[in-house]
């Protein structure tokens, strides 16, 4: 193939309630679609970076910037293009894994339409299905959370996750449990809101029978996380740790974590994610996948990584209800707890062009 036009589109997606965590509060999705146009088919690319640099270093505006004048125009000079060749092209240039994700998940979706191949084989899938989890986020009082829960078990998900923070994590963990009790699956993320002293305090969470404790110290303390799981029962879980298949593989020699969480878009897009995933199948360490409010594109993409082999515990990959009441593609409904993987070529989806158009605030085409 040879690249020649890139779409960025960039839409919001007001949610369908606030979405808080320890770093903030979202009430809308900002995103920056990456529409890739080849000499054989078009594919879509997702972004997930935030609008500010708040759960990484990277935001839309600078992913869009580093885009138009870094990243395409490297692309654009291979000469005989695949998805493989998009990370070496792009390897000069440090971090933006967010927008080299979005690139490379385009021009894989392109490469896969093109020759009629789903991205869940591509990837090595093994299921038709996923189970699915979801995620809380903090709430202003605990019968509001256990309101919340409950109306998520009711749906059909078969694993919750709390978002904490200090001041909101053990009671509202122990009202969970007590209302739901100890057959549900459980686990917390903490988004890097505590440190190596909180040790003591975070094993007051040992008692509910959690499946992991996620990213509760900064990204960059892999020693504090090693620390960490020596005085905890509950596993220690790494996300925003998780940059590339070596950081994994360093993490997981350190004792830093005993499971991991795998972004695409945190890692630079889905070949690293297998990669990651590879890694972890050869220490015995189980891998879910997490998510960033994706819409529909990204939500394909996600579901179809999730079907791999070493993709033991049910991800973020929710329903498409959970975010929006109306998504850019047709929606993602759970069935007894699953969503199912996506056959068709590329990524199996496209956008709906009325529900495109309608949340969509500006459009800029890179020709080249």
């Amino acid at each position: 193939m040879k690249l020649t036009g890139v779409e960025l589109r960039r839409i919001e997606m007001p949610l369908v309630s606030p979405f808080r965590t320890s770093f903030g509060t979202e009430t809308s999705k900002d995103a920056l679609l990456v529409r890739v146009v080849t000499s054989a088919a078009e594919g879509w690319g997702e972004c997930v970076a935030m609008t500010d640099p708040l759960y990484s270093s990277e935001y839309v505006d600078a992913a869009a910037d580093v885009l138009r004048r870094f990243l395409v125009p490297a692309v654009a000079s291979i000469e005989r293009l695949d998805a493989a060749a998009v990370a070496p092209a792009l390897a000069k240039f440090h971090g933006h894994r967010m927008a080299k994700a979005a690139l490379e998940m385009g021009v894989l979706d392109a490469e896969l339409r093109a020759e009629g191949r789903p991205l869940a084989r591509e990837l090595g899938a093994v299921r038709d299905r996923v189970p699915c989890g979801v995620s809380v986020g903090i709430m202003d009082s605990v019968d509001r959370l256990l309101d919340a829960v409950g109306g998520y078990l009711d749906e059909g998900y078969v694993r919750i996750k709390l978002k904490i923070q200090p001041g909101w994590d053990v009671e509202p963990v122990a009202a969970v449990r007590e209302r739901f009790g100890d057959e549900v699956l459980l686990q917390v993320d903490a988004n890097t809101a505590y440190t190596v002293a909180d040790a003591r305090h975070l094993a007051r969470l040992d008692p509910f029978d959690l499946l992991l404790i996620e990213q509760p110290l900064d990204e960059e303390d892999l020693l504090g996380h090693a620390e960490l799981a020596r005085q905890l029962k509950t596993p220690v879980c790494l996300d925003e740790s998780i940059t590339s298949a070596r950081a994994a593989a360093a993490a997981i020699s350190l004792g830093a974590c005993s499971i991991v969480n795998v972004k695409p878009g945190r890692v630079g897009g889905y070949l690293e994610a297998r990669r990651i995933h590879d890694v972890c199948v050869a220490h015995g360490v189980p891998v879910w996948c997490g998510g960033m409010l994706e819409t529909g594109l990204g939500r394909a993409a996600n579901v179809a990584l999730a079907a791999l082999p070493g993709f033991t515990l049910p991800g973020d990959t929710s329903g498409s209800n959970r975010y929006y009441q109306t998504d850019i593609t047709p929606p993602f409904t759970l069935v007894d707890g699953h969503l199912p993987v996506p056959t068709a070529p590329g990524i199996g989806v496209d956008p709906l062009p009325d529900q495109l158009a309608a949340v969509t605030k500006s459009v800029e085409w890179l020709a080249l």
